[in-house]
């Protein structure tokens, strides 16, 4: 990778994977994109994009110059339930344009999957890398499309696609995005503001997560990995950790003593949560190109509430 352009650059993801790409590639060789407008222009090269708009799209692509698309925007769970056709359209209408912009440019593709890909009727323990997908939602019907739909453009065309599944993840950077899984990303700032929180999410359900460093870092690992040893290339399994409510507030007692926890269940990200595997095994991914993580849980959450304090008083 020398040249990066990023869609979705102001999401969740996107708008840390851009600070990391540019530290490390240098800042006028990541393009961020995103529909709505940077306030941070002056840190790296910055155009708006609708991913609907393929033209635009194939334009900038070009005369940026890129050899690699990370393809990170995409409506989340819990969202796209809300609007399944404007979901499907954005999600799968983004997608195929960045692919058919790569193959046609012949750039490297990166585009994240999820845990959302599994099902009520996969395996909820140890999740296999190779497995049933019957999802049911729309945004779990976006991403085994989507993962299929990269195969297709590798095998069809020979297009250098790549991506991960990537649980949950929890970030001090950017505020929750309407994914299932932001309950594990707000209670940190309800710890710290208000000393209590109410999750949606029920006791005893657990969920993959992983703290945002290690989910960027896997993404650079894999991009760089040498493809001869990638057997599986677009929804590799990964993650850090699986925990349920009770016990990322009793990791937050560790470091804030009085912090409460009461539920008021959501019962349709419940059901989404329900729908999810609650430990997959990252196996192929360790073997195939070197996945690793530095966060476990009460680590994540030392840092997590170091850098919020931090934040939250600036």
């Amino acid at each position: 990778m020398k040249k990066i352009m990023v869609t979705g650059a102001l999401g969740q993801i996107g708008s840390e994977l851009v600070a990391k790409l540019r530290a490390e590639y240098g800042s006028n060789n990541v393009l961020a994109t995103d529909i709505r407008v940077s306030d941070n222009r002056e840190e790296g090269p910055f155009e708006r994009l609708d991913v609907t708009d393929a033209d635009n799209m194939h334009a900038l692509a070009k005369d940026f110059g890129a050899d690699t698309m990370m393809h990170m925007a995409a409506l989340l769970s819990a969202t796209a339930e809300k609007n399944p056709l404007f979901a499907w359209n954005l999600n799968m209408g983004g997608l195929m344009n960045a692919l058919e912009v790569s193959r046609e440019l012949d750039l490297q593709f990166f585009t994240p999957s999820s845990i959302g890909a599994f099902g009520p009727s996969t395996p909820k323990q140890g999740t296999p890398q190779d497995t049933l997908q019957r999802p049911t939602t729309m945004y779990g019907v976006n991403k085994v499309a989507g993962e299929l739909l990269c195969d297709y453009y590798f095998h069809k065309f020979g297009l250098d696609t790549r991506g991960v599944r990537f649980p949950g993840l929890i970030s001090y950077v950017a505020h929750p995005g309407g994914g299932t899984t932001d309950y594990a990303v707000d209670i940190y700032y309800k710890a710290l503001q208000e000393g209590k929180y109410t999750s949606y999410i029920a006791e005893g359900t657990y969920m993959d997560m992983m703290y945002m460093p290690d989910a960027l870092q896997a993404i650079v690992d894999l991009m760089e990995a040498d493809p001869s040893k990638l057997v599986h290339r677009n929804a590799f399994n990964v993650t850090a950790m699986s925990f349920e409510p009770s016990q990322i507030a009793a990791a937050i007692r560790k470091q804030i003593p009085t912090f409460e926890i009461d539920y008021d269940v959501d019962p349709e990200r419940q059901a989404i949560a329900d729908s999810w595997p609650d430990a997959i095994d990252a196996t192929a991914a360790v073997e195939e190109w070197g996945f690793k993580v530095d966060y476990d849980l009460d680590k994540m959450t030392a840092d997590m509430l170091e850098k919020l304090q931090l934040k939250l008083k600036a």
